[in-house]
């Protein structure tokens, strides 16, 4: 088995537990690629008893025969992990070494048994669908998709923006608001909730378009199948403004031409045996819990 350990950074408090995910992966005979600017990062601080590789991209991904994702961090480092994975199929789960984590759902002190469970194939994978821009001029090149979102927000000025959606070339509505959600079913637990949008599951197939700080009061979050196109275009007295896919920011202006439709692929997350959608929000979200007298 190949797997690649994906992370952004390493924190002082988390070396003890990226230690324990290389001696497991070490203890099962797992061969590990490590992306490059983490393995720089870990090579001085982590006993690797045995060598690893490197990664550097999504050609690598493309060329060699990958098992799984291994990721350290939360969602955003899992965010981060599928501009590399793109449409190549390879399963990602997500050790959560950060805070609330709905899509790093492996505790990080269950390490050892996760990649075990990896190891029996004592998991399910779930196929998270992606949403993808298309924008004239081209906004974010070769990585123009989302897991989570697609948002168009104000920049330079405490002004509220005008922002004109269309769903398959008909007319929707003209939001005045600081900026517009398009989420996926994964990203509806995102900014999308924060903004009071609905949770969707996974196997939904639709988009939650959710407004952020809207005017008017009688604005309410969307459900829209997500089969249509859905077109923006947005203007206000700045001249610039931000347009991001998941974690992925560039600044756009007036002149852009922008779309959003469904992706034509999926990304592959790992469900260990005991730990699924349910589970995951209702331990998140502390819900059938009476914390009345706690």
């Amino acid at each position: 088995m190949q797997v690649v350990v994906y992370s952004q950074y390493l924190k002082p408090g988390d070396l003890p537990h990226v230690q324990h995910l290389f001696d497991a992966l070490h203890e099962f005979g797992i061969a590990a690629y490590v992306n490059k600017t983490y393995l720089a990062t870990i090579r001085e601080a982590v006993n690797l008893k045995t060598n690893v590789g490197e990664f550097e991209g999504y050609m690598d991904f493309r060329v060699r025969p990958f098992d799984f994702v291994i990721t350290l961090g939360g969602d955003g480092t899992i965010l981060a992990a599928a501009t590399f994975v793109r449409d190549t199929g390879v399963p990602i789960l997500g050790i959560n070494l950060g805070r609330l984590g709905f899509l790093a759902t492996v505790n990080k002190n269950r390490i050892r048994d996760a990649i075990g469970q990896l190891v029996k194939g004592s998991y399910s994978l779930e196929s998270r669908s992606t949403l993808r821009l298309e924008s004239e001029p081209n906004v974010f090149g070769e990585t123009s998709f989302a897991l989570n979102d697609f948002t168009i927000l104000k920049r330079d000025t405490s002004s509220m923006i005008t922002i004109n959606a269309f769903v398959n070339g008909a007319y929707l509505n003209t939001y005045w608001a600081d900026g517009l959600i398009l989420a996926t079913p994964t990203g509806s637990t995102g900014y999308s909730l924060s903004c009071g949008g609905p949770i969707v599951f996974p196997d939904s197939t639709n988009f939650v378009l959710t407004p952020v700080a809207p005017h008017n009061l009688n604005v309410r979050p969307l459900i829209i199948d997500d089969a249509s196109v859905i077109a923006f275009e947005v203007e206000g007295r700045a001249e610039n403004f931000l347009c991001t896919l998941d974690s992925r920011f560039e600044v756009i202006t007036s002149d852009y031409q922008l779309a959003v439709r469904r992706g034509d692929f999926f990304i592959n997350m790992v469900n260990l045996k005991d730990v699924g959608f349910l589970d995951t929000i209702r331990n998140k979200l502390t819900w059938g819990i009476d914390q009345r007298n706690h």
